[in-house]
């Protein structure tokens, strides 16, 4: 298990996106990625609304299929998926139409 908190990557008129940081301190690749243009460049989102992106990592898909690599980054941001949803009925986490509050450090 690592420790993961949100990071509010830009907050738009038409859609707040966010990515998070492993507990290095350190900001997922997806952030690094954004600039590229490729049309090979896989960015995995999970769109909680109409107006609220998250971010998971990415990078250069070559095959059909996800590598383990990027298996493994699609799978992570579906843990996270269910541990916001979980923090959400459990009260700890508040998703408004375009922003989450929460101050906590989630474990994924």
């Amino acid at each position: 298990m690592s420790e993961v908190e949100l990071f509010l990557i830009k907050d738009g008129e038409n859609c707040t996106i966010y990515t998070f940081f492993r507990n290095e301190g350190k900001m997922n690749d997806s952030v690094v990625a954004l600039p590229v243009t490729s049309s090979k460049l896989r960015l995995y989102c999970l769109r909680l609304s109409d107006r609220i992106l998250v971010l998971g990592n990415g990078g250069v898909k070559n095959t059909r299929r996800y590598d383990i690599v990027l298996n493994g980054y699609v799978m992570t941001l579906q843990k996270f998926e269910k541990l916001l949803k979980q923090e959400v009925a459990n009260g700890n986490v508040n998703i408004t139409e375009s922003t989450i509050v929460t101050d906590n450090i989630f474990e994924l």
